[in-house]
């Protein structure tokens, strides 16, 4: 059961992963703006950058006049982190 487990957190966090670099990929091209896909990765991964980027914003790195979005780069640390951690501590389990 706690294999199974293991596989499923590794799966959910790997599309995870997948759009969140998707997202990436698509806030540097206009094209497919509107588009139903477009919508829905950013529909996916925005509850996750949302508070993250409010957190930056609130930090040093951050700021009203800021260029470059960190949270992305946050978000896939997190996930790593995250993943990592559960994934463990289930095999511990085993």
């Amino acid at each position: 059961m706690i294999p199974v487990l293991i596989r499923t957190i590794e799966i959910f966090f790997g599309v995870f992963y997948i759009l969140l670099f998707a997202r990436i990929i698509l806030s540097w091209i206009p094209i497919g703006q509107g588009s139903r896909l477009v919508e829905l990765i950013f529909a996916l991964t925005e509850p996750i950058l949302a508070p993250i980027r409010s957190l930056v914003q609130r930090s040093p790195l951050g700021g009203p006049g800021m260029i470059i979005d960190f949270s992305p780069i946050i978000a896939f640390l997190l996930i790593q982190l995250v993943s990592t951690f559960l994934t463990s501590f289930l095999r511990t389990l085993a």
